[in-house]
This record gives C-alpha cells, sequence and structure tokens, in this order.
C-alpha cells in the first residue's frame, strides 16, 4: 500500500460537523494535506544522524495551527499497525501556528539510539480544526499526518522469508516474514501458477505494507476449483524494497477439493 494522504475539503451539510480521517500516506515528498505540506515524509536516523527537521508549510489564505505527538510504531502478531506512546523521541515545538503562506519546522531527535533492532516511530501532526473559519453550512475537515521514523541499529541486517504456505480447498495461505533487524515495506506480491505443460494458467498480484524487524504479516488468494485442478506448481514472488523474497510450492490436486 502507497502511503497516502487524503486532502482536506468542504461539503455542504445544514450544520458544522467535524470528520478526523484515518491516516493514509503517500510516497511522492512532499506530502500534501489539503492547502499545508509535510516536508519530507519520512525520517531515517542512524549512529551518525540522531536528529532532524521536518518543514510545514501552509499554502493556504488562513492561519494553520497543528499539535504535535510521538508514538512508539509496532506491529501484532497479525502484522496490523499498533502505537505506544513513548518518550524516546524529543521533538519542538509541540504546538505551532505557521501564517499564511509560510513555513516553519518541527526539530526532531532521539534520545537513545538503535543497537541491535531497528527503531520505528511515527510522529502525528494534527491540524486544529478549531482553527478553520466554517462558510455558511459547510463541513470542516481535520487532517492527521504520520511521519515514520527509522532509528538503525549499529549492524544492519536486512532479511525476509515467505512462511507457513498452504493450500486448502482453493484457499492458498502463506505469510511475509521480517527475521531481520531492519523494517521493509512490500512493494508487490505476484503468485503466479503453471500447469504440467509449464504453461502460466494462473495469475494474482498483491500490494503490501511495512513489515517490521520481528514482525510478518499474512495474506490468502482465492484459486477457483477449475483452475487450482489445472496447476501443477504454483510460485510466490514477494518484491520489497532492495530484496526479492521467492517460494515454490508444488500442487495436490487434493488440495483443490471440498472435504
Amino acid at each position: 500500500m502507497k502511503d497516502k494522504l487524503f486532502s482536506a475539503a468542504t461539503l455542504s451539510l445544514s450544520s458544522l460537523l467535524l470528520i478526523l480521517l484515518p491516516l493514509f500516506m503517500f510516497s511522492i515528498p512532499p506530502a500534501c494535506a489539503g492547502e499545508w505540506r509535510v516536508i519530507p515524509i519520512r525520517l531515517d536516523f542512524d549512529k551518525s544522524t540522531r536528529s532532524g527537521v521536518i518543514s510545514i508549510a501552509n499554502d493556504g489564505k488562513e492561519p494553520l495551527t497543528v499539535s504535535v505527538e510521538a508514538d512508539r510504531w509496532l506491529q501484532d502478531a497479525d502484522g496490523k499497525d499498533r502505537y505506544e506512546k513513548s518518550q524516546d523521541l524529543i521533538f519542538f515545538p509541540k504546538v505551532l501556528t505557521i501564517g499564511a503562506k509560510e513555513e516553519r519546522v518541527i526539530r526532531v531527535g532521539i534520545k537513545t539510539p538503535a543497537i541491535k533492532e531497528e527503531k520505528t516511530y511515527r510522529l502525528f501532526i494534527s491540524e486544529d480544526p478549531g482553527a478553520r473559519k466554517p462558510q455558511g453550512n459547510k463541513v470542516a475537515i481535520a487532517i492527521r499526518f504520520g511521519v515514520p521514523i527509522f532509528v538503525k541499529p549499529l549492524q544492519e541486517n536486512l532479511q525476509g522469508e515467505i512462511r507457513d504456505v498452504s493450500l486448502e480447498q482453493g484457499t492458498l495461505g502463506f505469510s511475509v516474514a521480517n527475521p531481520g533487524n531492519l523494517h521493509f515495506r512490500i512493494n508487490n506480491i505476484i503468485v503466479t501458477g503453471t500447469d504440467a505443460a509449464q504453461q502460466q494458467v494462473f495469475t494474482k498480484e498483491l500490494t503490501g505494507w511495512y513489515v517490521l524487524a520481528g514482525s510478518s504479516r499474512a495474506y490468502s488468494v482465492e484459486i477457483s476449483r477449475e483452475t487450482c485442478l489445472k496447476l501443477r506448481d504454483l510460485k510466490l514472488e514477494v518484491k520489497a524494497d532492495g530484496a526479492v523474497f521467492n517460494r515454490n510450492i508444488d500442487v495436490d490436486q487434493a488440495s483443490c477439493l471440498s472435504r
């Protein structure tokens, strides 16, 4: 999944409502949030770089007020993102107002560097909805943007594996695991299947997301009974930042049938 952020907008309604948009981001810097921009959209720290600067540019005609907070970025057993409050990052200011057509910076630093495993955080920048001046019967939409911050360990070890592969009743299941100490981001996953004559009879492309160090993400692919019975082997190819992981499996026709 690409990093994506919804743009701010106004909607006609009979009364003023406040809508907080869920967090999405895209990968092309700078990130635009309605009439304000975040530059850059990620920070990378290592043993020689322990601080950085994030700029917020207000392209609008009204002053913009934002608040800033930092969370530790983790993933659960299913690979879903979760966040915990953290005091590991130093950042200033925590609330700032940017005038129309102006730009201000947030200074960010890490207290303790990573040693054995990469540390991951998000710096959340939230627009103050009260600062918007609604016009008539319109809805004010506030934007929240999370800047990923990666703190690399002393010795970097990028690894990825395809695990837990199974084919049952025409459903292909597998997980992409990260046994290394650095995150990677899955660009796409391509599943292809060939028949006894080595002719391709099945293909499916899946989108991906970040897999943090020590985490994994599960996937499943439905294959029709007719197609599955033609298969003799399946190839899984995971294309990630800086690496490609492959796995081949033989197909037993019994795996295509309902029990």
